[in-house]
């Protein structure tokens, strides 16, 4: 029988936050555990580079898509059923992908592997709407997001150290793994969080439509997006220029990495306690300008000739600082939205991935020796976000005065 979801308190019972923290790893747990494994699917191939990368960026469409398609199922279908088949599909790609026996048929199973890992990041967004309300929304996402920003940190040097005894074949039986048990836990803990009576008459892609014609979903939305892009920006270029910028050895990129993720976690944590005392829209008033503020000074130290180990310090208050905004600002566009939720954190996932994937390349168009595409994309992101905030600022008293 199904665990209760509420505590006594009336908060998120432990067993239901620890099965949506394992739903919220599927992405980087997908991806970070089998990029130590590109040399050697490119030997076993004879793959290019380019072919191996497409394996990651397969994944990538269709967690993006995928996105869409499981959120907006989910509004009229309810949770459980389309999270329970994304979880199928994605324990059979995850096989698949494990006997591939070419690069061609790898780079089809992940993009169904992204395609079915949609569902457990997207369906638990919406899960955490329709058993919350207004900061106690606001903590809850900002734990996910703190649980997501271990994942990225321990699965690379998990998946490296898979890689000698198991290879990559084994990394993705071990995804498999991962996907059966989550299976088993949704089944175990969780119980259908979206009532019948919100489903009857829903069309599938009634929900999409209804969340692009609310403006505060929007701004939020782009909000979450864009400084997600910051974030990604920094990731993509931070190998390059913390190595070949700033002179850092692989081990000590490999600290400097840890040091900023762990700035981002303490900062999703604390964020998470101010919820109920500050509140998610002064949070995210206060920290997007201080976002903005660290990504022109990484800017100006990027151009100015000073010592270049010295553009560490505002890359990790700029990463830092992501940690008070992407949890609130999902919380603040999916309040808004909140009839309609699966949906809502469709558009969310969806437009997270693909500004992801619009930096991603951008930001090592100037070759691996410099640091200023990475900081004019950061600063341009960090500028749009507060150009946003402006705007919804100015919607918020707009609105008041009527």
């Amino acid at each position: 029988m199904p665990l209760p979801a509420l505590n006594r308190s009336g908060n998120l019972s432990t067993a239901w936050l620890l099965v949506l923290a394992f739903l919220a790893t599927t992405a980087p747990l997908s991806t970070d555990l089998y990029l130590p494994g590109f040399p050697h699917v490119q030997q076993d191939f004879a793959a290019s580079a380019s072919g191996v990368q497409l394996t990651l960026t397969g994944f990538l469409v269709g967690m993006a898509f995928g996105q869409l398609g499981f959120g907006a199922l989910s509004d009229r279908h309810g949770r459980i059923v389309p999270l329970l088949c994304g979880n199928v599909l994605a324990l059979g790609s995850s096989m698949m992908a494990a006997v591939a026996p070419s690069i061609e048929v790898l780079i089809a199973a992940r993009l169904v592997q992204g395609l079915g890992g949609a569902a457990g990041v997207v369906i638990a967004r919406a899960i955490i709407v329709d058993l919350t309300r207004g900061t106690e929304t606001a903590r809850t996402m900002s734990l996910m997001m703190t649980v997501g920003g271990i994942a990225p940190i321990l699965a690379p040097s998990i998946g490296a150290f898979l890689q000698g005894p198991i290879g990559w074949r084994g990394t993705m039986w071990t995804l498999a793994v991962l996907f059966a048990l989550m299976m088993t836990a949704v089944a175990l803990v969780f119980r259908e969080t979206r009532p019948a009576a919100s489903r009857d008459g829903a069309s599938v892609l009634g929900g999409l439509a209804q969340v692009v014609r609310v403006p505060r979903y929007l701004l939020f939305a782009a909000l979450f997006a864009t400084t997600f892009a910051v974030m990604m920006t920094y990731i993509s270029a931070s190998s390059f220029v913390y190595q070949n910028v700033m002179g850092f050895s692989p081990v000590g990129y490999g600290l400097a990495f840890g040091v900023n993720a762990a700035g981002l976690i303490s900062s999703g944590y604390i964020s998470s306690r101010l919820a109920r005392t500050v509140g998610p829209l002064r949070t995210v008033r206060t920290a997007v300008p201080v976002l903005l503020a660290c990504c022109v000074l990484v800017l100006v130290v990027a151009l100015l000739p000073v010592p270049r180990w010295l553009l560490a310090a505002p890359i990790w208050c700029a990463v830092s600082t992501v940690g008070f905004i992407m949890g609130n600002s999902s919380a603040l566009a999916l309040d808004a939205v909140r009839h309609v939720s699966g949906s809502g954190s469709a558009g969310l996932g969806f437009a997270q991935f693909v500004f992801g994937a619009v930096v991603s390349p951008l930001s090592g168009i100037g070759g691996a020796d410099t640091a200023v595409p990475m900081a004019v994309l950061m600063t341009a992101a960090a500028a749009v976000a507060a150009l946003l905030l402006v705007v919804a600022a100015r919607r918020g008293r707009a609105a008041s005065a009527q």
